[in-house]
């Protein structure tokens, strides 16, 4: 008997090895996002609708650039849509760690640092998504600000996003309208100067 204990107690270790980490979808996802903090990719518009023509061909970096264990910042540059015909670098997703999920909010500025009429919308996550993909119905602080400032159309808004092995996609659905970028992990680029107003 005593010559079986070491047997019974290596199998049982065996067992708790092979058995696959119990994980929250929405951690496994900020995780996934936070373990490349720091790092900047290039992307492209991925979307292929009128709304989306001043964006056609024009180059894109996402940069993973501030985290923390519940706050993870990413600017979205433009290049050609700045005031100067230069970067655009008005834009940072913002995702939070909630007590009830994940949340997503639009950090927009002016290129004076100053923030635009329209910024800090987004939503938060309705169900626990996957440790891919999150998605984020627009919130009812958001559709307030939209309908104060004409843009009723964004009040059925939803984002996602997406972090694969493969890379980064960032998405807006509503009726009628479907915008997508999509960023490459395998074309890592040189940290690009902050956003505007940070």
């Amino acid at each position: 008997m005593r010559a079986a204990l070491p047997l019974l107690a290596a199998t049982a270790l065996a067992g708790c090895a092979t058995k696959p980490a119990a994980s929250n979808p929405q951690d496994a996802f900020f995780d996934a996002l936070s373990a490349r903090c720091g790092k900047a990719y290039a992307g492209r518009l991925a979307s292929d609708q009128e709304a989306d023509a001043e964006m056609r061909g024009k180059a894109m970096v996402m940069h993973i650039r501030h985290c923390t264990a519940d706050r993870i910042e990413i600017p979205f540059h433009i290049d050609g849509l700045g005031p100067d015909g230069g970067w655009d670098r008005s834009r940072t997703w913002i995702v939070s760690r909630t007590p009830a999920g994940l949340r997503l909010k639009h950090d927009h500025r002016h290129a004076d640092g100053t923030p635009d009429a329209d910024t800090l919308y987004g939503g938060d996550t309705a169900d626990a998504g996957t440790a891919t993909r999150q998605s984020f119905p627009v919130d009812a602080e958001s559709i307030a600000m939209f309908e104060a400032t004409g843009r009723g159309v964004s009040t059925t808004n939803i984002w996602s996003i997406e972090t694969t092995a493969a890379g980064f996609t960032y998405g807006l659905n509503r009726e009628g309208r479907h915008f997508r970028v999509a960023f490459d992990y395998a074309k890592p680029v040189a940290p690009p100067p902050a956003p505007w107003g940070w």
